[in-house]
């Protein structure tokens, strides 16, 4: 069977038609779970500058001072893993007496985390 030399330049244009279409289905496929993950990214950052704010905390005998937590939780625990103290931060200087013996503790605010001595 002879193709006339016509019919095959129709069925490239047919097929570039059909390219054409499958990739531009793809991209809006592609771009629709963008969004949505726009916004989570969106919320992460948020999330991330709340955490980024420059936690600090020094120890002097048994006190810890705990600078940039307001809202946040300090946790000590031992280096046994029991957790020997909890104490919510109030404010943005916050003093936390620790009423337990001498030794080493970590400390965990927010995703901050120290290893601190009493002495």
């Amino acid at each position: 069977m002879i193709i006339p030399i016509f019919a095959s330049d129709y069925i490239r244009e047919v097929m570039k038609k059909k390219t054409i279409m499958l990739m531009a289905s793809a991209l809006l496929m592609l771009t629709a779970p963008m969004s949505i993950m726009a916004n989570d990214a969106d919320r992460q950052g948020l999330e991330q500058q709340i955490d980024n704010r420059e936690i600090t905390i020094s120890v002097e005998q048994s006190t810890l001072l705990v600078n940039n937590a307001t809202g946040l939780t300090l946790e000590v625990v031992s280096l046994t893993g029991k957790q020997v103290a909890v104490v919510k931060i109030d404010s943005p200087a916050q003093r936390v007496e620790l009423s337990v013996p001498k030794g080493c503790y970590i400390v965990k605010v927010g995703k901050v985390v120290r290893k601190i001595a009493i002495r």
